[in-house]
């Protein structure tokens, strides 16, 4: 028999539907993502942290979960919603399906809801604070209870996702490339990538200072993507102020806006974000159009930046900024992900232009 669960939004607006992984209460932002697939490496990217994430997709679950295809070591997402969760996946690479998945971590979910009026909402009224709850307390409680819960706007939350010590990724014997990554919610397949370009990667806790970086001698460093809002990162943005122009640097996603920030640069909250892998961008330096995956509900604001900042990507939906360099100090940075997993990938060629950085400095 299914057990009953609710989605309480902090406007009032119930959802009623049926438990979808663990029984329990979570609480984050309500957030959706459009993508079609690629569950398994949303509910496991650091830069959902705090967030209950809704698929818009109708049909989730289908192909099960895997040990592979996971872009950190455990489930990251605060809260998951679909309208239609498979428990009998379909694939020769699954070892279990999504709601064991869910319920073994710990996970609370919500199905049987209509999520095409959930995401309208969210478009409508913009992101907001919500509870999923399957274990029967008063919804009047729970509206209560998530009406003091703060905003995402001034949450540092990379520091809850972020290594506790320095660590090394890959030891590749033909490495080119010394590579210092910054973890502020790093996906493994950023570091899969990287080591596929030649780096010999180690991973850095986000609260290292710029000293210890600089220490290590690398060839480049990399500032990573991950939660939060970026303001609230004011040691990250003191260390990527100092770093600047010592080593090439590339950033992704909250690197990319801790970048801007270094750079006196500011950022705001967007009422609804960007998430999906469907996202027309604009690269104004070929006058392509990319298709990208991207993940974040902060953006910069393209006119702080300062006149040796080159803006090199614009998105085509709602003309935000998407990507900028700085020559000067031989910096580069991307608001999307072009690592993406499961995809698409018409943006890889960043990490080789990384390298090629390094290579014109070396």
């Amino acid at each position: 028999m299914s057990t009953h669960a609710v989605l309480v939004l902090q406007d009032g607006t119930v959802y009623h539907g049926t438990a979808f992984g663990h029984v329990g209460e979570t609480r984050g932002e309500v957030c959706f993502n459009t993508g079609m697939t690629g569950y398994q490496e949303i509910l496991t990217d650091p830069s959902y942290r705090g967030q209950i994430v809704t698929m818009t997709y109708p049909h989730v679950g289908n192909y099960g979960v895997n040990e592979e295809d996971v872009e950190s070591a455990r489930i990251q997402v605060a809260g998951f919603v679909v309208r239609d969760g498979c428990d009998i996946p379909s694939n020769f690479r699954a070892t279990s399906s999504l709601p064991a998945y869910l319920n073994r971590q710990g996970i609370v979910g919500i199905q049987n809801i209509d999520t095409r009026a959930l995401t309208r909402k969210i478009r409508s009224d913009g992101a907001m604070n919500g509870i999923i709850c399957s274990t029967g307390r008063n919804v009047d409680e729970l509206l209560t209870e998530i009406r003091s819960l703060p905003s995402m706007a001034g949450q540092d939350l990379a520091k809850e996702v972020t290594c506790a010590s320095s660590w090394k990724w890959s030891t590749a014997a033909d490495a080119r490339y010394r590579v210092a990554a910054l973890d502020f919610g790093i996906k493994f397949n950023i570091l899969r990538l990287l080591e596929a370009q030649g780096c010999d990667v180690t991973v850095f806790p986000a609260q290292t200072s710029a000293q210890e970086i600089l220490d290590f001698a690398p060839d480049g460093i990399f500032l990573s993507n991950g939660p939060g809002d970026p303001d609230a990162v004011s040691y990250g943005i003191e260390t990527v102020r100092t770093l600047l122009g010592r080593r090439p640097m590339f950033g992704i996603c909250l690197g990319h806006q801790l970048l801007a920030l270094a750079l006196g640069g500011r950022t705001y909250k967007m009422k609804f974000g960007h998430r999906g892998i469907n996202h027309p961008v604009k690269n104004l330096l070929t006058g392509k159009v990319e298709i990208t995956s991207q993940n974040h509900g902060f953006a910069v604001d393209a006119d702080s930046l300062p006149a040796s900042a080159e803006i090199t990507h614009w998105n085509l939906n709602d003309d935000t900024l998407e990507g900028f360099r700085s020559t000067q100090h031989r910096a580069f940075s991307v608001q999307y992900h072009p690592e993406a997993s499961p995809g698409p990938h018409d943006s890889r060629y960043l990490f080789e232009q990384f390298t090629a950085l390094m290579d014109q400095t070396a």
